[in-house]
């Protein structure tokens, strides 16, 4: 079995709860027929930026290197990834937080609430959040790292800049298991691209991981239907505690 399949397959034993949805990711909240959100212009708030606010599907990127190439890897990397093996143990399968980037590139959809001064990202995922000032701060001198670490954005022009450092090394980028460190510094870009699509940047800054920067883009849709569920996931899961999955 190859390591990708292996990464899916212990993703979505840990995520079964979450699948047991309609329409791809999430049902619409009154019925099965699929609502087209309203065409028009890009929403904007009394301040003048574009509206982010709303709930998103999100492409699954299970491999942040698709579409970009091999990841520049330094050796530290490199040997990180090839001796991991999800098979072996996956820490989301046992109910651990899966970090920003992963959590990003999960199946599953996030809504956004945007106030003047600040911004707050609800993933339906592992049921967790992200809290964005948008008040002009920088980043505390000496944050204590988290499983999501600290964040703070800002306005380029109608791009919302989210700068996110603070990480602690045990989670991974993506579902494949590319690895950071404690070095990871992320920078997320999010642009109204019309009345129903939110364009997406992510880029990644690892010295200790990588020798330099990458960026992976993609494109979130609008879902004015749909509303979080619900996210439960089994610490007792016995595929995994049993060896099942191999």
């Amino acid at each position: 079995m190859s390591k990708h399949f292996r990464a899916y397959l212990i993703f979505a034993l840990a995520a079964t709860s979450a699948y047991a949805q309609s329409d791809s990711v999430a049902p619409p909240v009154e019925s099965k027929t699929v609502v087209a959100a309203p065409a028009g212009p890009v929403p904007r708030l009394p301040d003048g930026k574009p509206d982010l606010t709303g709930v998103w599907e999100i492409p699954y990127v299970p491999d942040m290197s698709k579409g970009i190439g091999p990841l520049p890897f330094t050796a530290w990397g490199e040997e990180n990834f090839k001796s991991y093996d999800p098979a072996k143990f996956d820490y989301t399968a046992h109910c651990l937080p899966s970090g920003l980037t992963r959590q990003m590139n999960t199946p599953m959809p996030l809504e956004i609430f945007q106030m003047p001064k600040r911004v707050a990202i609800l993933f339906e995922a592992w049921n967790t959040f992200v809290i964005i000032p948008t008040d002009g701060r920088d980043h505390p001198k000496d944050p204590d790292p988290t499983w999501m670490g600290t964040s703070v954005g800002h306005w380029d022009g109608d791009t919302l800049v989210v700068d996110s450092i603070g990480f602690n090394d045990k989670t991974r980028l993506d579902t494949i298991g590319h690895p950071h460190s404690d070095q990871l510094h992320v920078i997320q870009r999010f642009s109204r691209a019309d009345a129903t699509h939110l364009a997406y940047e992510v880029t990644v800054d690892d010295p200790k991981a990588y020798t330099k920067p990458f960026t992976n883009k993609r494109v979130f849709t609008l879902k004015p239907k749909w509303e979080l569920m619900e996210y439960s996931c089994e610490e007792n899961n016995k595929e995994v505690t049993e060896h099942l999955v191999k």
